[in-house]
Order: structure tokens, then sequence, then C-alpha cells
């Protein structure tokens, strides 16, 4: 029996794929479905096993073709506050209520529900499927996957299409987002004595207030894009942590920040430029009063961002199969630029849904989006007849 899109949502949203959550239910669900259709498919699993990425094709694997890419997993629910349950797909008129349902279950949904018109006659250029996990958590699962792309798809796919929710706009570029922790090691005292001890939540603000500098230089004088939404790289601190008491000088300080960079410009400059300052203008006023005080700044999680040209095969046909004209760059990140970078497949952002619905309760899908989405499948399994 076909599955309609819609059906295909509800069974996907009702698996609770948040990030800290197994994937391995849906992904189960998904291979029964590719094999009632007779797809062949393999899992890629990560270095735990709880969790795993799927690729599937349809269509000779020794010629270039396509791929559609979607992440399984889903940020959480905890503390919102839902009009329905999260995970039973619920239709409320125009719209399809349930976590995923735009980011990014929906595309997932619309491709799967294409596999019988994918097989009705035979492809001359195949379609790779891949679902991810762990993309809300700094794009960690799809590497893997990538990492074996040769074997996954030995000839190179001329175009990866990432749906994330665009409604329907195709994205040509997005920001490269490097996220950091800043560990500062104080020397406490009685705050009486203050000027005794080495206070980690001050040492942690001369940092931060370095990292608001180098933010308002990218916005003062850094190179600009008109295309995005905000047109410079930025920089951002986005938690905090340290002190026990009022009357104690803070020993320790813990704070993350992030630089999302335009496509093309690196961090690494900036990074230095950061380290240099700690090294150079906190440092030595904290170790001259206690020598075992001192900042640790590490990098936890980075991914690349992307720029495909608005002249590129896969930019000309992503419009062709959008029935669009236009095109655009975000600021937010997707797997986009790690299909560029580690797999070097052209790639274009396209989806159904919008952004301004994820992450959010109540989070919803139209139905005319599905809609638009399946005549961009459909239209790119016509093409991959010829």
């Amino acid at each position: 029996m076909t599955l309609s899109a819609t059906e295909i949502l509800a069974r996907l949203v009702a698996f609770d794929t948040t990030s800290r959550n197994s994937n391995l239910p849906l992904i189960e669900w998904v291979e029964e479905l590719l094999s009632r259709h007779g797809v062949p498919f393999e899992r890629v699993y990560d270095p735990t096993g709880t969790k795993a990425c799927l690729w599937a094709t349809v269509g000779p694997k020794d010629v270039a073709g396509y791929v559609l890419s979607g992440h399984t997993d889903v940020v959480p629910v905890d503390d919102q506050d839902w009009a329905t349950d999260p995970f039973t797909l619920t239709e409320v008129g125009s719209r399809l209520y349930g976590r995923g349902t735009s980011d990014m279950k929906g595309f997932s949904a619309v491709f799967l529900s294409r596999l019988e018109k994918m097989l009705e006659e035979p492809l001359a250029k195949p379609i790779h499927i891949c679902l991810s996990h762990d993309e809300e958590v700094g794009c960690i699962g799809v590497r893997n996957a990538l990492a074996r792309i040769d074997e996954l798809a030995p000839v190179t796919p001329l175009a990866a299409f990432v749906g994330e929710p665009t409604e329907m706009a195709v994205v040509v570029a997005h920001k490269a987002k490097w996220s950091y922790r800043v560990s500062v090691r104080g020397h406490a005292c009685h705050s009486s004595l203050a000027p005794k001890g080495v206070n980690a939540i001050e040492a942690a603000a001369e940092v931060i207030a370095e990292i608001r500098a180098i933010g308002r230089d990218f916005e003062a004088t850094g190179p600009r894009d008109p295309l995005y939404d905000v047109p410079f790289s930025t920089s951002h601190v986005g938690v905090i942590h340290g002190g026990t008491a009022l009357n104690i000088v803070p020993e320790h300080c813990v704070f993350e920040f992030e630089f999302r960079m335009l496509a093309g410009v690196d961090h690494q400059p900036f990074e230095d430029r950061l380290r240099a300052h700690v090294a150079e203008k906190i440092e030595p006023w904290m170790k001259a009063r206690a020598p075992e005080a001192g900042i640790t700044l590490e990098m936890v999680n980075g991914f690349p961002g992307f720029d495909t040209p608005p002249e590129a095969d896969a930019t000309v046909l992503a419009k062709r199969l959008a029935g669009r004209n236009d095109h655009t760059k975000v600021a937010y990140g997707t797997e986009a630029g790690l299909f560029v970078a580690m797999a070097k497949i052209p790639t274009v952002v396209v989806g159904p849904g919008s952004i301004g619905q994820a992450h959010i309760p109540n989070e919803f899908i139209e139905k005319s989006e599905l809609d638009k989405c399946g005549v961009f499948v459909d239209r790119l399994i016509d093409h991959c007849r010829t």
C-alpha cells in the first residue's frame, strides 16, 4: 500500500527523536518501507551504536545522480506549552501540527512518499536518500555517512538538496558556525579580601568584552553580503555559569560562545586574536595573584558554511524544480556545508515549511508546503529518467 506524505509524516512525528534519544526505531521503520519497495539501503552507525544514518539509492550506483537529505532528530519540547501532543500529527485547517513537521520531517515524508513513482520506470540517474542524526546538536551524524561517501555513492553526485524549511526558496549559501567553551580558573577568598583573590567571573567578563569587540569589528569593517538577513559575520555569548555566593570571590566560571562567519571568511584569525588577548592582557594579572589561575579556550564543535554560485548547475536545476527564478542566503546553519566540504557535492538548501516554525511550541507545516515539495521531487524524478 502506498502511503501519502501526510501519512508518512504522521509515522515520523510519532517517533520521539529528540537528539538525546536514539533514532533507531525511526530508521527501522523507514528500512521496512524501503524493503517493501525493494530499495537497497545501508545503516551508518555512530560510535556508540545507538544512532545511525540511513543511506539508500534508487537507480544505478555507477552513474552521477542526486541526493535528497534530511535529518531525523528534533529539538526538545521540554517546558514548552503545546496545545496538542507534539508527537501526534494533528490536522487543524490547512496546518499539520507536531514536533519536526517543518524541521524537518516534512521533507523526508515527501520524498519517501515518492518511492513508488521513482520505481515506475528505470532511472537513468540515481536518487540517493540520506537520513541523518544529531543535526540539531552540531551537524554531527551526517559526518559519519559522508566519511564513507565513496562507498555509498561511488560516482560523486551532481547535486545534493538539503530539505531544511525554506518555504521551497532556493538557498545557495549559509554561514559557518564555530562553537567554543571557555573555562576560567580563579582563586577563591572572602569577598572582603577581594584583592587577594582572582575573580573568575571578572576575568571571564574581560574575555567576553573582547569577543564583543570582535563582533563590533565584524559589523563595522568586516566583509558584507547583502543577500544574508544579517549581512556580516557575528559573535555571540550564549551561556555562562560561575560563582557560589556573593561573599565569596568566585573560583570558577565557564561560558560558551560562537562565531558565525560569512561563507569564505576564515574564523581562525579571530580565534587567534582572542587567544592572544587572553595570554597577553588577562592571564598575566591573574597569575600574578595566583599562579594556578588561568583560562582554557577550546573549540567544542563547528561546521563549515557553503556558497554555491547562482550560475552553478545545482542552483539552476533547483530553481527549475522549485519553479522559481530567485535565490537567497541564510544565517542559520545546516548540513549543506559538510556535503560540500567532505563530499565535494554541489549543494542547495530547499525544503517545505518555515524556519519561523523551527524549535517553537505548536510547530506546524502548511499542507500546501508538502504539495509544493511534492512537485519539486516529482520533477526531479522526471529529470532523472533522461
